[in-house]
């Protein structure tokens, strides 16, 4: 199977798990970085870099971008235009703040994602989740990620 493929069988694997603020958790808990954290750790055997515990309101309170910084480390930047099922997408609640969530472009219209309140789940991209996209990443294929993570 391609990376793509991959990415999509073990974001589809993850659709239930309750949502849990800081989890990573296939079937027992996550919130939307602990998705990406799952998956990534499914693919390549481990993360690409060690996550501190963070706030639920941590975006309002920090400085940078992390996600996008983070994406743009260990991923592979891409144009909203070409994006393609797999692929990570990062969102922006306002201009202005960091982009403060995650998930996994499934078809041209829907993304797997973990949603506060309810569990990871296979949501619309309506016009109001794609007004808030503020980058797009595809997953690095497994030999690029494994050197990555030796040599850091």
């Amino acid at each position: 199977m391609s990376i793509t493929e991959d990415v999509m069988a073990e974001a589809r694997r993850w659709i239930g798990t309750p949502y849990r603020h800081g989890g990573s958790r296939c079937q027992v808990g996550s919130d939307c970085l602990g998705l990406v954290r799952g998956i990534w750790r499914a693919l390549y055997g481990q993360e690409p870099q060690v996550v501190a515990a963070y706030s639920a309101d941590w975006a309002e309170t920090n400085i940078g971008d992390p996600l996008l910084e983070a994406g743009r480390m260990h991923m592979n930047e891409k144009p909203l235009a070409n994006a393609q099922p797999g692929d990570l997408l990062v969102f922006r609640w306002r201009d202005g703040m960091a982009a403060k969530h995650l998930g996994i472009l499934s078809d041209e219209d829907r993304f797997i994602h973990a949603y506060e309140g309810h569990s990871v789940m296979d949501s619309a991209l309506v016009p109001q989740w794609r007004k808030r996209i503020a980058g797009v990443f595809t997953f690095p294929d497994r030999a690029a990620a494994t050197q990555a993570t030796t040599y850091q």
